[in-house]
């Protein structure tokens, strides 16, 4: 895949995925046009204003409600990342039709838009949230990976594939637990909601260079999901704040003790490689022999945030949180008390 011949869009390109996608693609893909779609004129003017310009990007206002503004959009786009989502959980929760119109309609028009314009390659993010969900953000982008591997039989013999990407926390995004532990740390005291809780981690950069790499890899119908580690979030805060309280309030609405990348039921149709499994769908349209050099993983395989073998140090976290988000520090004092 040649980047520098391509017209590429990201959807919710002021978001924290979005800004890195940018900067990784301005600094090392040079594609031939890059389009910044979002809804926030705030963030698109923050953005160009922090110095996020270039000859060949587009800062483009629309929202994926709007599939008429997407057909404008993607006039002449070649490759697409849709990371436009509502995500935040108790939002999500309270707003059940403002999610629902975002994350499902708006990825079935963004799935209408490409079919239509004759996009070439379509990668959408998901979450282990999607995965057996009893949240509503994780009900919706279940959803929109079940539509976004069907819309390759919707687009038929058109040139327009679809797959997915499906990975744990950002360490350090908009919304992430760490700033917000950082913050508390200076009251003295944390706030947990279960001292038992596991999430899978991964960074900014691993993850958009995860997602670069599944465009260039993708057959269409795939769900990419790269293998991460963990870390008990009580193990964050003490490493984040060792001097300070720590309460534990109580699970959320919709939160698990624990999160799933792949399920058992996955499992059947998934193989693996080195750094990450692919889930292939089960259906007639499916080439199996598109990923003949993956291995098939183990027969009732789960891959959870509590059983995964590769585990984060409180030394890989400063590492991962500092190499991240440069304005993240943690001094020598809090390292040692930390690990002591």
């Amino acid at each position: 895949m040649n980047w520098s011949e391509q017209v590429v869009l990201v959807t919710g390109g002021t978001g924290s995925f979005g800004k890195k996608f940018v900067e990784i693609m301005l600094n090392e893909y040079r594609p031939q046009k890059l389009i910044i779609f979002s809804r926030d004129e705030l963030k698109q003017h923050e953005m160009r204003a922090s110095g996020i310009d270039h000859p060949s990007l587009r800062y483009f206002l629309g929202d994926v409600r709007d599939q008429q503004r997407l057909e404008r959009a993607f006039a002449g786009v070649t490759v697409v990342v849709h990371a436009a989502a509502l995500k935040q959980v108790p939002a999500c929760e309270y707003n059940p039709f403002e999610a629902i119109q975002t994350n499902i309609d708006g990825g079935k028009n963004v799935i209408e838009a490409a079919i239509n314009c004759g996009v070439r390659r379509i990668c959408a993010l998901s979450t282990d949230k999607a995965v057996n969900p009893i949240n509503l953000y994780g009900a919706t982008k279940l959803c929109a990976e079940k539509m976004f591997v069907q819309a390759n039989a919707y687009a038929g013999a058109q040139d327009t594939r679809f797959s997915c990407v499906r990975y744990g926390n950002v360490v350090g995004s908009r919304g992430s637990v760490m700033p917000i532990f950082m913050e508390q740390r200076k009251r003295g005291k944390i706030t947990l909601t279960d001292a038992r809780m596991t999430r899978f981690w991964i960074t900014l950069d691993q993850g958009v260079r995860f997602v670069i790499r599944c465009l260039e890899q993708m057959h269409g119908g795939e769900i990419f999901v790269p293998k991460i580690p963990s870390m008990k979030l009580l193990d964050i805060a003490e490493a984040v704040a060792p001097d300070c309280q720590i309460e534990c309030i109580g699970i959320r609405p919709g939160e698990k003790l624990h999160e799933a990348l792949l399920s058992e039921d996955e499992s059947r149709n998934a193989a693996e490689t080195d750094d990450m499994f692919v889930i292939q769908p089960a259906h007639s349209w499916w080439k199996k022999e598109n990923w003949n050099a993956a291995r098939p993983v183990p027969e009732g395989f789960r891959y959870a945030s509590d059983s995964n073998t590769h585990w984060l140090t409180a030394e890989d976290l400063y590492a991962l949180v500092e190499g991240s988000s440069p304005s993240l520090v943690f001094s020598t004092e809090i390292r040692s008390r930390a690990t002591a």
